[in-house]
This record gives C-alpha cells, structure tokens and sequence, in this order.
C-alpha cells in the first residue's frame, strides 16, 4: 500500500512564540505538516519569514492578524498584513477569514441541539473578524453583545444588534484597516497577558456563553467563569486548564484538536489550499464541500471531567 501524499503548510504569526506547533493532521486523504512559527509581535519578521517560505511550502496561512475584516459582502483589507502577505510572490497566502465564513456558520448550526442559542445570552468578544459566527448565532434567536468596539478599541460601548454593527463597522474599518495591527488586536508577548479590565466584568457575568476570539478571551475575562460555555479556537493546553481552573463549563473550538491544541483556522484554511492545489483562497461553496467532506465539526471539552 502506497503512502497518503504529503504537503507542508506554514502559520506565520505575528503572535507569540510560546504557541509554536509542528504536527501532522490526516486531511481528506492527504497527510499534511502543520506548522506555527510566532514572530513576537515582529511584523518585519514575519515578512521575511514568508518570503523564505514563499515557494518552499504548498501554503502559508497568516496568523495573529487577518488579512481582511468582512460586515456582510464588504472587505476590509489591513494593511500591515497586506505588507507581510505580498512578500510571497508563489506560495498562496490565507489568514482564514474565508473559511470561517463557512466553518464557523456550520459549527453554530451543529452546536444549537447542545447549546439551544434561542434566548441564549451570548457575549461575541468581536464579531467584524467572524461575521458568519455573528449572524448566525444572532439568525438562531440569541441576545448577542457584540463587544468589538469594547475590547477591540477600549470604548465600554457594547452593540446590540447587527444592524447597529454593519453600520458602525462602514464608518469605522475603513479607518481601523490603515492602523497598525498593535493598536487593536494582542500581538506577540500581549498575548500572554491576562487580567479583566475593570468593569469589563459584568459583561461576562451577563452572558451563558462566551465566543469569540481567544487571545480577546484571555486577556479580559474574570476569575469567575462558573458554568459558561466558551465557544473560541486556537488553544492549547495551557488555556484548557486556564478555564477549568476559573470553573467554566464546556470548551468549545471550531476546528479539530491536533496534540492536545485547536488547530488556528488560517491554518486548516491554508491545508484545505494546499489539499486542492490552489494558488489562493476558495470559494464559500467549495469550502461547504470540503467541511462536508472532510466531516470538519466543532469540537467539545467537558471541562468538568
């Protein structure tokens, strides 16, 4: 018996090196490499670490950052992370912001028998990077506080309601799209900090369930998580028994658990890529085929067992 093929994809982080992996994931019939190498916050660094990737590996997913924010069908390009992916010139670069679009609605979808998102309150940390999860919780009957503006600009100003974000979102992302990356999302060693702001508090007392990006997550929950469920991605061990220890009641990540750590969606978007050889992100109702096929599905830890 001849043996699965295999293809190499990277994760360039602006994030911190602590959070490293090097492993392997069986993916629709192809053994694919998953690595992450974490730049400290570095963004020159991480360009010419793409730049000696850049036709080395089949793709190269851009971690720590997206390379656009998406309210409904506009973009948002970023800047700093357009400067880092446009140091490759042959090897395809992703940041998953198309497959959430489709990975995170179908796990919405999946997890209403367990969750029941009906009345449900549900804190979104930030929802302009994970509209599809945004809507679809909201489309499924949740109260949902959309926290962008309260932890993405340090403005204790909670949204409402998705019209209320889609309008906010058209008079602010232009403007946010040309700052640096630091300025609103935890880069490099931030990463590693943790400790709620004060009176950030009752927002996650309010909520039943917490989602939304980890880094978000980490850095300004309470102590106090007693019997939330936290729906998120890309942690490892480490954060695992972080939550236990403050009495959370379920994990749930989006994307499979590789080594005991989620696996970071631009990274999966980027062996979905490499899977097909394509020379760039794919379509929505490609990426449904493969979540399909694959039988991609969130994944649940009790932890409280």
């Amino acid at each position: 018996m001849s043996a699965a093929p295999e293809k190499t994809v990277v994760s360039v982080s602006i994030g911190s090196k602590t959070r490293d992996m090097d492993d392997y994931l069986d993916l629709l019939g192809v053994r694919v490499r998953l690595r992450r190498l974490g730049t400290g916050g570095d963004l020159a660094a991480a360009r010419r670490l793409v730049a000696e990737l850049d036709g080395q590996v089949e793709a190269i997913g851009l971690g720590g950052t997206d390379l656009y924010l998406r309210v409904g069908d506009r973009r948002y390009y970023l800047r700093d992370s357009l400067r880092i992916a446009s140091a490759a010139r042959r090897t395809p670069v992703v940041c998953g912001a198309g497959l959430k679009d489709s990975l995170e609605r179908h796990a919405v979808t999946a997890l209403d028998e367990l969750l029941g998102w009906r009345d449900r309150r549900v804190l979104l940390v930030n929802s302009v990077d994970r509209f599809g999860m945004a809507e679809t919780i909201a489309g499924l009957g949740a109260d949902v506080m959309f926290g962008d503006i309260v932890f993405g600009l340090g403005v204790d100003v909670p949204l409402r309601s998705l019209g209320t974000l889609r309008r906010v979102a058209a008079v602010l992302l232009p403007v946010i799209a040309r700052l640096p990356v630091r300025w609103f999302y935890p880069t490099g060693s931030s990463q590693e900090s943790a400790g709620s702001r004060p009176g950030l508090a009752q927002h996650f007392a309010w909520a039943d369930v917490i989602a939304g990006d980890w880094h978000y997550i980490r850095r300004y929950a309470p102590r106090d998580l007693a019997d939330k469920d936290v729906l998120t991605n890309t942690t490892t061990p480490a954060d695992v028994e972080m939550l236990r220890s403050r009495g959370a009641r379920r994990l749930i990540t989006t994307t499979p658990r590789v080594g005991g750590r989620s696996v970071g969606t631009n990274l999966l978007e980027a062996a979905l890529v490499a899977v097909e050889g394509a020379n760039g992100e794919l379509g929505r109702e490609r990426y449904d085929q493969l979540i399909a096929e694959a039988g991609l599905g969130p994944t649940v830890v009790d932890l409280r067992a």
